[in-house]
């Protein structure tokens, strides 16, 4: 793989140029493949570092070499694109080439992009809370997972403060579903947890507690995944965490730098999730009884997704008090 410009200067702060950036990548190289293998992957890119202008890159590039496969995917708005999946390390050195920071692939494999085979537990820390928050929902996270079906998460830093718990599922649910399954996470893990964690979408409901975005589970929204670099000053990377060090690594520890002495060391510290598929079964009879016995339906898409089939209305409380009445 040809590197242009490699002394080109990514990360001023700390000096690194996109030489270190791709060296970085063949470093991790088989555990960012295997995070990324066959998946649609939606490219982050600064082409002139991180203090320059960046943007995604969804559709595969016209430059593309074409032995980089793609995925034909569609969005919310009904319109459609072909993606790139990675299916050797190449492909990550080639994105990294042009600009390619971060690395957001979908929860679905190329054959068929309809059924994810992940669901993804994404712990969002608001205004006055922290890591360590994180942290503590984290292992409540995973007793809850657990106890509604035997599910097996594994855990890993966003890069910045917050933490990401991936679960490997049988494709057998859409991604609607999914979400709902996410959805009844979360508001378990609130039931348990009601001064620390929330699930509700509005900001200005959620306090200081750490947010279950249940909405990454949906169609098109996607999280950095383990090994990719993030845009911050440091170079942090997103780091996969065995549960046992869930409360003592802290994201500072991982950057550009550091994840490779820790990959020649242990390898991929998840190496085996695709040696694992659970069954949603449980956390969809949990949602069905949230919704029976108290009345817990869906909760707001995000605002550029259309209006979904039993969605409640979407708008921010504090707007919608003020709205007159229209039902006479």
């Amino acid at each position: 793989m040809r590197l242009s410009n490699p002394a080109k200067i990514f990360f001023p702060e700390r000096g690194f140029t996109k030489l270190d950036l791709a060296q970085y990548y063949v470093a991790v190289g088989p555990g960012i493949l295997r995070a990324l293998r066959n998946r649609p992957t939606t490219l982050e890119r600064y082409p002139d570092g991180v203090t320059g202008e960046w943007f995604f890159q969804k559709r595969a590039p016209k430059n593309m070499p074409d032995w980089i496969p793609t995925a034909h995917i569609t969005f919310p708005s009904g319109r459609s694109a072909d993606e790139m999946c990675p299916t050797e390390e190449a492909a990550v050195l080639w994105a990294a080439q042009y600009g390619t920071l971060t690395f957001h692939p979908w929860p679905v494999r190329r054959d068929d992009v309809d059924r994810p085979d992940e669901l993804r537990i994404d712990l969002d820390p608001q205004p006055g809370t922290d890591f360590d928050d994180a942290v503590r929902a984290a292992h409540e996270l995973r007793a809850v997972l657990d106890e509604f079906g035997g599910l097996r998460g594994w855990p890993k830093t966003s890069g910045g403060r917050g933490l990401h718990v991936f679960v490997p599922i049988e494709p057998r649910w859409t991604f609607t579903q999914v979400r709902r399954a996410a959805i009844a996470v979360g508001r378990e893990l609130e039931r348990r947890m009601p001064e620390q964690v929330t699930i509700k979408w509005w900001k200005e409901e959620r306090g200081e507690r750490i947010f279950i975005d249940y909405n990454q589970t949906a169609r098109d929204r996607t999280i950095a995944s383990a090994y990719s670099v993030r845009p911050r000053p440091h170079a942090p990377v997103s780091a996969p965490l065995r549960w046992e060090e869930v409360g003592v690594a802290h994201p500072q520890d991982f950057d550009i730098a550091t994840m490779p002495a820790r990959f020649a060391e242990l390898g991929d510290v998840h190496a085996d999730m695709d040696d694992h598929r659970f069954s949603l079964d449980a956390l969809l009879e949990l949602a069905n009884k949230d919704e029976r016995d108290h009345g817990l339906g869906d909760l707001p898409y995000p605002p550029e997704y259309p209006k979904m089939p039993g969605e409640p209305k979407r708008v921010q409380p504090s707007r919608a008090k003020k709205e007159p009445d229209r039902t006479d």
